[in-house]
C-alpha cells in the first residue's frame, strides 16, 4: 500500500545556506557609495543617518548604531538597492531603497527571533517609507500594494536556480522550484508587496519551514530583473546574510471574477 499522505520531499528539505549557494550569479553588479552623506525621515518621525565609506557605513537609527560592510546595487539610474548586512548585530539586516528622482526610500529591518515559534516564522520584518533630508519630494510615498495579485512569474537566478511564484494574497505568496538543489520542493508563504515606483515593487517574504526572510525589488517596467538578499539560520544555526539576483519571465495572470482576496 501506497501512503500518498506522505511528503518524501519533506526528507529531503534543504538548508537555506544550501539552496542559496550561488543564487546571485546573474546579479546586477555592485556599485559603490563611497563619501554619501544620507539622512531619512521614517514615517513615524524617526531618524536614520547612513555615512558610506569604501566598504563599510556608519549607520544610526532604529534604536541602535554601528559601523557595517553594506552592499549597494543601482538598479535603475536613479534606484539604488543598499543592504546592511549587520556584522554588530548578526541577527538582523537592515535594507534600503533609494530614488534620487524622487528623494524618497523605503526601510526593511529583518530580524532573527532568539526561538522559533510554532506556527509563525522566525525571521521577521517591518517596514518604513521615508523621505531624504533637505530635498525636494515628488511623487507618491512609497506603500502596500496589490498590483501583483494574480500575476505568476518564474525567476531564473543562475544556470541551476529557476522558480515560479504566484502571487495569492496581499499576504500569501505561492512557490516551487523549477530547476536546482530544492527542484520538486514548494510551499505557501508569508509575504509583504510595496510598490517603490511605476514598474517597481519591493516584495519580501517570511518561511514556516526554516528560518529564513528575504527582500528583494522587482523591476518588471524597465528591464524585467531583481534584486535581493536573504537573511536565515544556516544549517548549523548561525545567522547567514546572503545575496540574490536574477532574470524575471512573466507568464500571466489571472482576475479573481467576484470576491477578491485579502
Amino acid at each position: 500500500m501506497t501512503d500518498i499522505s506522505a511528503d518524501p520531499a519533506l526528507d529531503q528539505w534543504r538548508t537555506y545556506d544550501e539552496f542559496a549557494a550561488g543564487i546571485d550569479t546573474f546579479r546586477l553588479p555592485n556599485t559603490t557609495l563611497t563619501g554619501t552623506d544620507l539622512a531619512l525621515t521614517l514615517d513615524d518621525g524617526s531618524a536614520l543617518t547612513l555615512r558610506f565609506a569604501d566598504d563599510t557605513v556608519s549607520w544610526n537609527g532604529l534604536e541602535a548604531s554601528g559601523t557595517d560592510p553594506y552592499d549597494a546595487v543601482r538598479v535603475r539610474e536613479d534606484v539604488v538597492f543598499v543592504n546592511v548586512p549587520l556584522q554588530s548585530r548578526p541577527r538582523e539586516a537592515i535594507t534600503v531603497v533609494i530614488s534620487t528622482g524622487t528623494n524618497r526610500a523605503t526601510v526593511i529591518r529583518s530580524r532573527i527571533a532568539a526561538e522559533a515559534v510554532e506556527g509563525m516564522p522566525q525571521v521577521g520584518q517591518d517596514f518604513w517609507a521615508a523621505t531624504i533630508d533637505g530635498a525636494p519630494v515628488s511623487g507618491d510615498a512609497p506603500g502596500p500594494s496589490r498590483d501583483l495579485i494574480g500575476k505568476r512569474n518564474l525567476y531564473r537566478y543562475s544556470p541551476h536556480h529557476l522558480y515560479e511564484h504566484v502571487y495569492i494574497s496581499s499576504q500569501r505568496y505561492a512557490w516551487q522550484c523549477v530547476e536546482g538543489v530544492q527542484r520538486g520542493h514548494g510551499d505557501m508563504d508569508l509575504s509583504t508587496v510595496w510598490k517603490f515606483a511605476d514598474g517597481l515593487y519591493l516584495f519580501c517574504f517570511r518561511e514556516f519551514r526554516i528560518a529564513v526572510a528575504s527582500v528583494w525589488l522587482h523591476d518588471l517596467g524597465y528591464q524585467l530583473m531583481t534584486t535581493g538578499i536573504f537573511l536565515g539560520l544556516n544549517g548549523d544555526g548561525d545567522a547567514e546574510h546572503s545575496r540574490g539576483g536574477g532574470h524575471i519571465y512573466p507568464l500571466g495572470s489571472v482576475a479573481y471574477p467576484d470576491a477578491q482576496p485579502v
